[in-house]
């Protein structure tokens, strides 16, 4: 079975978004690279939301393809859902999304695309385990990545630190009570304006 990795990008000071959801430059070095992370470049969906392609530096690709191509499943919460409007049922990476949210599916919203919408992490976990098989589980950051690391089902901690200060917004960890203690980090890859670190969860 595959590891359950909390993983985000975020600013220096631990906001993956500011208090209007608004990204800034965190996500400027995906697409300011000469090189593409998936084969060929051919995106379906623009994520940018600019019409770019993933193109990152060559220091970050390798890294970001490696994770990317591990990933089977991404759990993310309803509010990013919304947001981007799950990605029009095309995630960045991986066959499958599970979607922690009280509310069901929007009625008749692509029907073909595997979202599974689940109201506890726990089963959130569970469902993105069974559907990712060995690969890995990526969870966003944020108040339920924070409820699911909190919950002990975290196995690893990887952030994308972008050399901004946001000074206020949604917290990497969201809400998350009590202390969380971190093995050293094994990934530390300093690419152009990002730092790519990786962080076993103690147990």
């Amino acid at each position: 079975m595959g590891a359950v990795i909390m993983h985000n990008v975020v600013s220096v000071d631990g906001f993956i978004a500011d208090e209007n959801d608004a990204v800034g430059p965190l996500h400027d070095w995906y697409f300011n690279g000469d090189t593409p992370i998936t084969e060929g470049g051919d995106q379906e969906y623009d994520h940018s939301g600019t019409g770019s392609r993933f193109r990152v530096s060559r220091a970050s690709a390798p890294y970001v393809r490696s994770v990317w191509e591990s990933i089977g499943t991404i759990v993310m919460g309803r509010r990013l859902f919304d947001l981007v409007n799950g990605w029009e049922g095309r995630p960045p990476t991986g066959d499958h999304v599970v979607v922690v949210s009280h509310r069901p599916k929007p009625e008749g919203w692509h029907p073909e695309a595997s979202y599974h919408f689940v109201d506890d992490v726990t089963a959130a976990i569970g469902k993105a385990r069974e559907l990712a098989g060995d690969r890995a589980v990526a969870v966003n950051a944020g108040e339920v990545g924070g409820q699911i690391l909190a919950a002990g089902l975290v196995d690893e901690v990887a952030m994308d630190v972008v050399p901004v200060v946001f000074g206020s917004g949604r917290r990497y960890f969201g809400g998350i009570d009590g202390q969380h203690l971190l093995e050293d980090p094994h990934v530390v890859i300093q690419g152009e304006g990002v730092l790519h670190l990786a962080f076993k969860v103690r147990r």
